[in-house]
Protein backbone atom coordinates (compact mmCIF):
# COMPACT_ATOMS: atom_id res chain seq x y z
CA UNK A 1 0.00 0.00 0.00
CA UNK A 2 1.18 3.89 -0.73
CA UNK A 3 -1.65 5.80 0.30
CA UNK A 4 0.10 9.11 0.94
CA UNK A 5 -1.28 11.30 3.73
CA UNK A 6 -0.57 15.04 4.47
CA UNK A 7 -1.78 16.12 7.82
CA UNK A 8 -1.85 19.81 9.19
CA UNK A 9 1.38 20.19 7.13
CA UNK A 10 3.04 23.61 6.82
CA UNK A 11 6.15 25.37 4.95
CA UNK A 12 7.75 28.57 6.54
CA UNK A 13 10.61 30.50 5.21
CA UNK A 14 11.64 32.52 8.32
CA UNK A 15 8.50 34.76 9.01
CA UNK A 16 6.60 33.87 6.07
CA UNK A 17 4.29 30.92 5.68
CA UNK A 18 4.37 29.69 2.08
CA UNK A 19 2.08 26.60 2.88
CA UNK A 20 -0.78 27.42 5.53
CA UNK A 21 -1.94 23.95 7.18
CA UNK A 22 -2.55 21.20 4.74
CA UNK A 23 -4.15 18.57 4.64
CA UNK A 24 -4.64 15.93 1.83
CA UNK A 25 -4.57 12.04 1.32
CA UNK A 26 -3.63 10.74 -1.98
CA UNK A 27 -5.36 7.08 -2.34
CA UNK A 28 -3.20 3.84 -3.17
CA UNK A 29 -2.22 3.65 -6.85
CA UNK A 30 -4.16 6.83 -7.82
CA UNK A 31 -2.66 9.54 -10.35
CA UNK A 32 -2.74 12.85 -8.70
CA UNK A 33 -1.93 16.02 -10.03
CA UNK A 34 -1.07 19.09 -8.66
CA UNK A 35 -1.93 22.33 -10.68
CA UNK A 36 -1.87 25.98 -9.88
CA UNK A 37 -0.27 29.22 -11.17
CA UNK A 38 3.74 30.14 -10.30
CA UNK A 39 4.32 30.38 -6.94
CA UNK A 40 0.95 28.31 -5.50
CA UNK A 41 2.93 25.76 -3.23
CA UNK A 42 2.98 23.16 -5.41
CA UNK A 43 6.39 22.09 -6.41
CA UNK A 44 7.07 23.00 -2.33
CA UNK A 45 4.63 20.14 -1.35
CA UNK A 46 5.84 17.89 -3.47
CA UNK A 47 8.85 18.38 -2.57
CA UNK A 48 8.06 17.96 1.08
CA UNK A 49 6.56 14.71 0.18
CA UNK A 50 9.90 13.69 -1.04
CA UNK A 51 11.77 14.67 1.56
CA UNK A 52 13.64 17.55 -0.23
CA UNK A 53 12.25 20.09 2.00
CA UNK A 54 11.84 19.87 5.61
CA UNK A 55 8.45 20.48 6.60
CA UNK A 56 7.65 23.41 9.29
CA UNK A 57 5.12 21.24 11.34
CA UNK A 58 2.71 18.78 10.58
CA UNK A 59 2.92 14.67 9.49
CA UNK A 60 3.63 12.96 6.21
CA UNK A 61 2.84 9.18 6.24
CA UNK A 62 3.49 6.91 2.97
CA UNK A 63 1.93 3.37 3.29
CA UNK A 64 0.58 4.25 6.90
CA UNK A 65 4.37 4.70 7.57
CA UNK A 66 5.17 8.14 9.46
CA UNK A 67 8.25 9.77 7.13
CA UNK A 68 8.54 13.38 8.54
CA UNK A 69 11.38 13.37 9.55
CA UNK A 70 13.07 10.38 7.52
CA UNK A 71 15.52 11.77 4.99
CA UNK A 72 15.08 11.14 1.33
CA UNK A 73 16.36 7.75 0.42
CA UNK A 74 14.44 5.94 2.99
CA UNK A 75 11.27 7.25 2.09
CA UNK A 76 10.93 5.10 -0.98
CA UNK A 77 9.90 7.44 -3.37
CA UNK A 78 11.31 8.45 -6.85
CA UNK A 79 11.31 11.60 -7.95
CA UNK A 80 11.41 12.31 -12.31
CA UNK A 81 12.31 16.30 -12.21
CA UNK A 82 12.29 18.78 -15.27
CA UNK A 83 15.90 18.93 -16.10
CA UNK A 84 16.68 15.19 -17.05
CA UNK A 85 19.62 15.43 -15.11
CA UNK A 86 21.83 12.32 -16.99
CA UNK A 87 25.03 11.24 -17.09
CA UNK A 88 26.34 12.63 -20.59
CA UNK A 89 29.34 9.92 -20.55
CA UNK A 90 27.49 7.27 -19.44
CA UNK A 91 25.53 5.07 -21.65
CA UNK A 92 21.95 4.62 -21.26
CA UNK A 93 21.89 1.35 -19.95
CA UNK A 94 24.12 3.60 -17.63
CA UNK A 95 22.40 5.57 -16.60
CA UNK A 96 19.23 4.13 -15.65
CA UNK A 97 21.20 1.59 -13.72
CA UNK A 98 23.29 4.34 -12.07
CA UNK A 99 21.51 3.98 -8.98
CA UNK A 100 21.43 0.27 -8.11
CA UNK A 101 25.08 0.07 -9.01
CA UNK A 102 25.68 2.37 -6.03
CA UNK A 103 23.14 0.44 -3.99
CA UNK A 104 25.83 -2.65 -4.44
CA UNK A 105 23.30 -4.27 -6.59
CA UNK A 106 24.14 -7.60 -7.90
CA UNK A 107 25.00 -6.94 -11.56
CA UNK A 108 22.53 -9.89 -12.74
CA UNK A 109 19.72 -8.37 -10.84
CA UNK A 110 20.49 -5.04 -11.92
CA UNK A 111 20.61 -6.07 -15.82
CA UNK A 112 17.03 -7.82 -15.46
CA UNK A 113 15.76 -4.68 -14.19
CA UNK A 114 17.36 -2.42 -16.66
CA UNK A 115 15.98 -4.91 -19.62
CA UNK A 116 12.67 -4.34 -17.90
CA UNK A 117 12.45 -1.23 -17.68
CA UNK A 118 13.74 -0.36 -21.71
CA UNK A 119 11.38 -2.75 -22.89
CA UNK A 120 8.46 -0.48 -20.58
CA UNK A 121 9.59 2.33 -22.13
CA UNK A 122 10.22 1.40 -25.52
CA UNK A 123 14.38 2.41 -25.18
CA UNK A 124 15.86 -1.44 -25.55
CA UNK A 125 17.18 -0.16 -29.06
CA UNK A 126 19.24 2.99 -27.48
CA UNK A 127 20.29 1.07 -24.64
CA UNK A 128 24.19 1.32 -25.69
CA UNK A 129 24.03 5.01 -26.75
CA UNK A 130 24.66 8.60 -25.00
CA UNK A 131 22.08 11.20 -23.99
CA UNK A 132 23.59 13.03 -26.45
CA UNK A 133 22.42 10.84 -29.45
CA UNK A 134 18.86 11.37 -28.19
CA UNK A 135 15.73 13.34 -28.58
CA UNK A 136 14.06 15.13 -25.71
CA UNK A 137 11.20 12.76 -25.17
CA UNK A 138 13.93 9.47 -25.05
CA UNK A 139 15.92 11.39 -22.68
CA UNK A 140 12.85 11.70 -19.93
CA UNK A 141 12.33 7.80 -20.57
CA UNK A 142 15.76 7.29 -19.42
CA UNK A 143 14.84 9.72 -16.93
CA UNK A 144 12.16 7.69 -15.38
CA UNK A 145 13.49 4.58 -16.48
CA UNK A 146 16.06 5.51 -13.83
CA UNK A 147 12.82 5.91 -11.27
CA UNK A 148 11.50 2.66 -12.56
CA UNK A 149 13.98 0.22 -11.54
CA UNK A 150 14.09 2.01 -7.55
CA UNK A 151 10.52 -0.31 -7.76
CA UNK A 152 9.50 2.73 -5.54
CA UNK A 153 6.28 3.06 -3.80
CA UNK A 154 5.57 6.21 -5.37
CA UNK A 155 6.51 8.28 -8.41
CA UNK A 156 6.59 11.90 -8.17
CA UNK A 157 7.09 13.86 -11.11
CA UNK A 158 8.21 17.56 -10.84
CA UNK A 159 7.22 19.23 -14.60
CA UNK A 160 8.89 16.74 -16.53
CA UNK A 161 7.25 17.81 -19.43
CA UNK A 162 8.44 21.50 -19.41
CA UNK A 163 11.39 21.20 -21.86
CA UNK A 164 9.83 19.05 -24.48
CA UNK A 165 8.24 20.64 -27.13
CA UNK A 166 4.38 21.20 -27.78
CA UNK A 167 4.34 17.15 -29.89
CA UNK A 168 6.51 15.63 -27.85
CA UNK A 169 4.82 16.76 -24.85
CA UNK A 170 1.61 15.48 -26.31
CA UNK A 171 3.07 11.81 -26.17
CA UNK A 172 5.09 12.24 -23.38
CA UNK A 173 1.30 12.80 -21.63
CA UNK A 174 0.28 9.58 -23.11
CA UNK A 175 3.22 7.41 -22.01
CA UNK A 176 2.86 8.45 -18.46
CA UNK A 177 -0.42 7.61 -18.62
CA UNK A 178 0.03 4.28 -20.03
CA UNK A 179 2.88 3.76 -17.52
CA UNK A 180 0.55 4.32 -14.26
CA UNK A 181 -1.84 1.78 -15.92
CA UNK A 182 0.59 -0.58 -16.48
CA UNK A 183 2.84 -0.41 -12.57
CA UNK A 184 -0.51 1.29 -11.18
CA UNK A 185 1.77 2.83 -8.89
CA UNK A 186 0.95 5.95 -6.69
CA UNK A 187 1.96 9.57 -8.67
CA UNK A 188 1.77 12.57 -7.40
CA UNK A 189 2.18 15.00 -10.83
CA UNK A 190 3.72 19.02 -10.96
CA UNK A 191 2.69 21.11 -13.81
CA UNK A 192 1.11 24.94 -14.10
CA UNK A 193 -0.59 23.22 -17.27
CA UNK A 194 -3.99 22.61 -16.74
CA UNK A 195 -4.35 21.32 -19.77
CA UNK A 196 -1.91 18.08 -18.25
CA UNK A 197 -3.64 18.54 -15.10
CA UNK A 198 -6.63 17.89 -17.31
CA UNK A 199 -5.65 14.85 -19.40
CA UNK A 200 -3.70 13.25 -17.03
CA UNK A 201 -5.23 12.51 -13.74
CA UNK A 202 -7.69 10.35 -11.78
CA UNK A 203 -7.58 13.41 -9.75
CA UNK A 204 -6.43 17.28 -9.81
CA UNK A 205 -5.82 19.11 -6.76
CA UNK A 206 -6.11 23.14 -7.45
CA UNK A 207 -3.50 25.56 -5.58
CA UNK A 208 -3.75 28.96 -4.90
CA UNK A 209 -1.33 30.95 -2.23
CA UNK A 210 -0.44 26.94 -0.91
CA UNK A 211 -4.44 26.17 -0.62
CA UNK A 212 -6.31 23.72 -2.37
CA UNK A 213 -9.38 25.49 -3.66
CA UNK A 214 -10.53 22.60 -4.94
CA UNK A 215 -9.77 18.42 -5.41
CA UNK A 216 -11.70 16.25 -8.40
CA UNK A 217 -11.88 14.48 -11.29
CA UNK A 218 -11.21 16.74 -14.13
CA UNK A 219 -14.79 16.72 -15.79
CA UNK A 220 -15.93 17.37 -12.08
CA UNK A 221 -13.46 20.56 -11.92
CA UNK A 222 -14.72 21.53 -15.40
CA UNK A 223 -18.29 21.50 -14.95
CA UNK A 224 -18.66 22.23 -11.37
CA UNK A 225 -15.92 24.63 -9.80
CA UNK A 226 -16.57 25.64 -6.57
CA UNK A 227 -15.36 28.79 -7.29
CA UNK A 228 -14.39 32.05 -10.01
CA UNK A 229 -10.67 31.17 -9.37
CA UNK A 230 -11.06 27.45 -10.36
CA UNK A 231 -13.57 28.32 -13.08
CA UNK A 232 -10.96 30.78 -14.38
CA UNK A 233 -7.54 28.17 -14.07
CA UNK A 234 -9.32 24.99 -15.29
CA UNK A 235 -9.93 25.23 -19.44
CA UNK A 236 -8.45 26.37 -22.01
CA UNK A 237 -9.42 29.75 -23.40
CA UNK A 238 -10.18 30.20 -20.18
CA UNK A 239 -13.63 31.05 -18.89
CA UNK A 240 -15.69 34.26 -19.40
CA UNK A 241 -16.23 36.84 -16.48
CA UNK A 242 -19.54 39.41 -17.06
CA UNK A 243 -19.75 41.41 -13.40
CA UNK A 244 -24.10 42.17 -12.96
CA UNK A 245 -26.17 42.19 -10.75
CA UNK A 246 -29.12 40.13 -10.04
CA UNK A 247 -33.23 41.45 -9.38
CA UNK A 248 -35.82 39.79 -9.25
CA UNK A 249 -39.71 41.21 -11.33
CA UNK A 250 -42.88 39.42 -11.70
CA UNK A 251 -41.51 36.02 -10.30
CA UNK A 252 -38.47 35.98 -12.56
CA UNK A 253 -34.91 36.38 -11.90
CA UNK A 254 -32.66 38.64 -14.25
CA UNK A 255 -29.18 39.25 -14.90
CA UNK A 256 -28.10 42.84 -15.77
CA UNK A 257 -24.49 42.50 -17.26
CA UNK A 258 -22.66 45.15 -19.05
CA UNK A 259 -23.95 47.09 -21.49
CA UNK A 260 -27.53 45.91 -22.94
CA UNK A 261 -27.12 42.30 -21.89
CA UNK A 262 -30.12 41.69 -19.65
CA UNK A 263 -32.16 38.52 -19.71
CA UNK A 264 -33.85 35.74 -17.35
CA UNK A 265 -31.97 32.78 -16.13
CA UNK A 266 -33.26 30.11 -16.73
CA UNK A 267 -36.18 28.25 -14.78
CA UNK A 268 -33.70 25.88 -12.82
CA UNK A 269 -31.48 28.22 -11.37
CA UNK A 270 -33.81 30.14 -9.98
CA UNK A 271 -34.33 28.75 -6.56
CA UNK A 272 -30.45 28.81 -6.49
CA UNK A 273 -30.17 32.39 -7.31
CA UNK A 274 -33.22 33.91 -6.13
CA UNK A 275 -31.76 34.19 -2.45
CA UNK A 276 -28.77 36.61 -4.07
CA UNK A 277 -31.61 39.13 -5.82
CA UNK A 278 -30.12 42.38 -5.30
CA UNK A 279 -26.51 41.73 -4.86
CA UNK A 280 -23.70 41.55 -7.14
CA UNK A 281 -23.27 38.24 -9.21
CA UNK A 282 -20.14 37.29 -12.07
CA UNK A 283 -21.77 35.33 -14.63
CA UNK A 284 -19.24 32.86 -16.14
CA UNK A 285 -19.61 31.45 -19.46
CA UNK A 286 -16.89 28.81 -21.46
CA UNK A 287 -15.83 30.48 -25.24
CA UNK A 288 -17.17 26.81 -25.98
CA UNK A 289 -20.28 27.34 -25.10
CA UNK A 290 -21.09 30.79 -26.98
CA UNK A 291 -23.80 30.31 -29.39
CA UNK A 292 -22.64 32.24 -33.47
CA UNK A 293 -26.61 32.25 -34.12
CA UNK A 294 -29.19 32.58 -31.99
CA UNK A 295 -31.25 35.46 -31.57
CA UNK A 296 -33.43 33.87 -28.87
CA UNK A 297 -30.34 33.48 -26.81
CA UNK A 298 -28.91 36.24 -25.14
CA UNK A 299 -26.01 38.12 -26.53
CA UNK A 300 -22.85 40.37 -25.81
CA UNK A 301 -21.72 42.69 -28.67
CA UNK A 302 -17.73 42.65 -28.16
CA UNK A 303 -15.44 44.46 -30.26
CA UNK A 304 -13.00 41.80 -32.36
CA UNK A 305 -9.46 42.59 -30.94
CA UNK A 306 -8.37 39.76 -32.63
CA UNK A 307 -8.85 36.26 -34.80
CA UNK A 308 -7.55 32.88 -33.79
CA UNK A 309 -8.46 30.38 -36.47
CA UNK A 310 -7.53 27.13 -35.08
CA UNK A 311 -9.17 24.65 -38.01
CA UNK A 312 -12.52 22.98 -36.66
CA UNK A 313 -13.65 26.35 -35.27
CA UNK A 314 -12.25 30.13 -34.93
CA UNK A 315 -12.09 32.19 -31.76
CA UNK A 316 -13.01 35.82 -31.36
CA UNK A 317 -11.12 37.88 -29.17
CA UNK A 318 -12.87 41.07 -28.13
CA UNK A 319 -13.89 43.53 -25.88
CA UNK A 320 -17.28 43.62 -24.35
CA UNK A 321 -17.86 47.16 -22.67
CA UNK A 322 -14.17 46.97 -21.55
CA UNK A 323 -14.23 43.39 -19.99
CA UNK A 324 -12.28 40.74 -22.26
CA UNK A 325 -14.54 38.44 -23.87
CA UNK A 326 -13.93 35.54 -26.03
CA UNK A 327 -16.11 33.80 -28.36
CA UNK A 328 -16.44 30.70 -30.14
CA UNK A 329 -17.51 30.72 -33.91
CA UNK A 330 -17.42 28.30 -36.92
CA UNK A 331 -14.19 28.34 -39.01
CA UNK A 332 -16.05 29.98 -41.89
CA UNK A 333 -16.92 33.12 -39.97
CA UNK A 334 -15.59 36.49 -41.56
CA UNK A 335 -13.98 38.87 -39.10
CA UNK A 336 -11.10 41.85 -38.95
CA UNK A 337 -10.19 43.53 -36.19
CA UNK A 338 -12.29 46.43 -35.36
CA UNK A 339 -15.38 44.66 -36.42
CA UNK A 340 -18.28 44.30 -33.82
CA UNK A 341 -19.69 41.06 -33.37
CA UNK A 342 -22.54 39.91 -31.11
CA UNK A 343 -21.86 36.53 -29.22
CA UNK A 344 -25.03 34.80 -27.50
CA UNK A 345 -24.81 32.47 -24.13
CA UNK A 346 -26.10 29.16 -23.75
CA UNK A 347 -28.12 29.93 -21.19
CA UNK A 348 -28.02 26.19 -19.91
CA UNK A 349 -24.15 26.10 -19.55
CA UNK A 350 -23.89 29.52 -17.59
CA UNK A 351 -22.20 29.90 -13.96
CA UNK A 352 -23.04 32.02 -11.42
CA UNK A 353 -20.58 33.32 -8.82
CA UNK A 354 -21.17 35.35 -5.40
CA UNK A 355 -19.63 39.15 -6.27
CA UNK A 356 -18.26 39.21 -3.16
CA UNK A 357 -16.36 36.04 -2.70
CA UNK A 358 -16.46 34.35 -5.64
CA UNK A 359 -17.94 31.19 -4.45
CA UNK A 360 -19.83 29.51 -7.20
CA UNK A 361 -24.07 29.92 -6.32
CA UNK A 362 -25.59 26.48 -7.02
Amino acid sequence: MAEINLTGVTKNYGSLEVIPPLDLTINDGEFVVLVGPSGCGKSTTLRMIAGLETITSGEIKIGGRDVTDLRPGLRNCAMVFQSYALYPHMSVRDNIGYGMKVRGVPKAEANTAIENAAQILNLTEYLDRKPAALSGGQRQRVAIGRAIVRDPDVFLFDEPLSNLDAKLRVEMRVEIKQLHRRLGTTMVYVTHDQVEAMTMADRVVVLRDGRIEQAADPITLYQRPVNRFVAGFIGAPSMNFLDGRLSEENGEIFFQGPGKLRFAVPGDRKRALSPFTGDACTLGIRPEHTLENDPAAPGVEIEVLDIEPLGPHTLLIGEADGVKFTGQVSSATRAEPGDRKTIHLDTSKMHFFHGSDGTAIR
